[in-house]
Formats: C-alpha cells, sequence, structure tokens
C-alpha cells in the first residue's frame, strides 16, 4: 500500500500564550487531510478560519501548540519536529506575507538555504549561474538577486521570489499560504505559470494550496478541493466543489 506523501490527522492547535494572565484560544478543531505524491490540494475558506494557522502549524511555528492529532510526511511523524528539521527533509512554505530580510541579498539567502536544505556549496557565480534560467521563467529582473530579501520588491516580485526558493529547493511538499493575495492578474498568472513550471519538472511533488478564491484554482487545477470552517475541513470533493464555492457563498456548507 502506497504511504501518503502529508497526512495531518484529526489536528488541533492552539495559540501560544505569551504574557502571563493571557489564555490560548484553540484555532484548528480537528483538521484531517492526506495528500500523496504529485497531488494538488486546494484549502479554501473565509477570513478567520483558520488557513493560515494551519499553513504555520504544519511547519511548526512555535506560534502554535498542537494538543493533539498528528503531522505525518513520508510517514514519519514530524509532530514536534522544528521548523528547520521539516525544511531540511523536503517540506516549503510560502508565506502569504513574505518577510523583508536586511542586509541578506536574494542570491546568499538561496546559496545558505540550498547548503542547508542538500548540503551543496556553491560560489555565488555558480547559484548565479543555475539560478538565470528560472529568473527567466519567472519573469524576474535579474538585478533582484543582488538585493536585500523583499526590500522594496512589489507584491509580486515578493511572491515570484518565493516559487523562485521552491524551485531551487526542490522540496517534496509545498505549502503555498494564499500565494494569490494582493496579485494583480497579470503577477497571478505569472506566478501560477511558475508552479506549473516546477511541477513539470518535480511531478511527484505535493501541493496544499490555501486561497480565498477560484481564481488561483483555475490556472493550478487542483485535484481535491477542502473547505475550512471554524478551524475544521467541513466537506472535501473535487475541482467542481471550487465553482460552488464561488457561486454559493461559504455560509451554504455551515
Amino acid at each position: 500500500m502506497t504511504v501518503p506523501l502529508f497526512e495531518i490527522s484529526d489536528l488541533h492547535a492552539s495559540t501560544v500564550a505569551c504574557a502571563p494572565g493571557q489564555e490560548s484560544v484553540e484555532i484548528l478543531k480537528g483538521v484531517s487531510l492526506t495528500v500523496y505524491a504529485g497531488e494538488v490540494h486546494a484549502l479554501m475558506g473565509p477570513n478567520g478560519s483558520g488557513k493560515s494557522t494551519l499553513a504555520s502549524t504544519l511547519m511548526g511555528s512555535s506560534q502554535y501548540e498542537v494538543t493533539s492529532g498528528s503531522v505525518k510526511f513520508r510517514g514519519d511523524d514530524i509532530t514536534d519536529w522544528g521548523p528547520d528539521v521539516r525544511a531540511k527533509v523536503g517540506m516549503f512554505l510560502a508565506f502569504q506575507y513574505p518577510q523583508e530580510i536586511s542586509g541578506i541579498s536574494v542570491l546568499n539567502f538561496l546559496r545558505e538555504a540550498l547548503s542547508a536544505r542538500k548540503g551543496i556549496e556553491m560560489s555565488v557565480l555558480e547559484l548565479r549561474l543555475a539560478l538565470m534560467e528560472w529568473v527567466d521563467k519567472l519573469e524576474m529582473d535579474a538585478a533582484l538577486l543582488e538585493r536585500y530579501v523583499n526590500e522594496g520588491f512589489s507584491g509580486g516580485e515578493k511572491k515570484r521570489n518565493e516559487i523562485l526558493q521552491m524551485a531551487v529547493l526542490e522540496p517534496d511538499m509545498a505549502i503555498l499560504d494564499e500565494t494569490d493575495s494582493g496579485l494583480g492578474i497579470d503577477a497571478l498568472v505569472s506566478v501560477s505559470k511558475g508552479v506549473q513550471m516546477v511541477r513539470s519538472e518535480r511531478p511527484d511533488l505535493g501541493i496544499l494550496a490555501i486561497t480565498h478564491y477560484q481564481r488561483l484554482l483555475d490556472h493550478l487545477q487542483p485535484d481535491h478541493v477542502h473547505v475550512l470552517l471554524d478551524g475544521k475541513v467541513v466537506t472535501s470533493g473535487g475541482p467542481e466543489l471550487a465553482k460552488r464555492l464561488e457561486a454559493d457563498g461559504y455560509e451554504s456548507f455551515r
């Protein structure tokens, strides 16, 4: 029997209380979802449903505490693993709001990340030459490679930079947290094409695309669609489910 690439089982998670007297709040209330190699899953839900909390929890963010349930990657229970370990074994998160990292160029960032992920030591020149094909494919300005990570980048440039990282680091499981957020039509098409190009080179890549809207899914063409409401997956189906959501809204699933 084929082992799932990624398996979330009855996952419950709460915010971590950081100050005296502050109480934790349960946000994820029993999420279950299974991704096999090569599949694209879309997770859709309104604001406040727990989508970004789920993305952060799946990558081991210290802001959230798993109170019950489990997360497995290639059959291994990774529920207690740190974010760095998850990234090294082949998990990747494209952030909804990519962070600026002052003082570190995109090239040096990718050089260090590639070394940590695969143990590959490349000079800046070697890496630059290796990146140029993807820079062209993603319609990026090559000058961005010399700039500090995401500093002064437009929304589209930040999202393309995330896809560039995904292409270079070659993860086995990618979580795309509202990659379409803040993008115009042209930038959305460019970023979506980039994801599809990465998939064409890595057909076993599993993807969990988290989004509000149908428009991203028109380009990614998911195999499965899940609806998250109030911290739970309330229904799952095929691509037609996203179209139903677009027509009827989330209230029809409550």
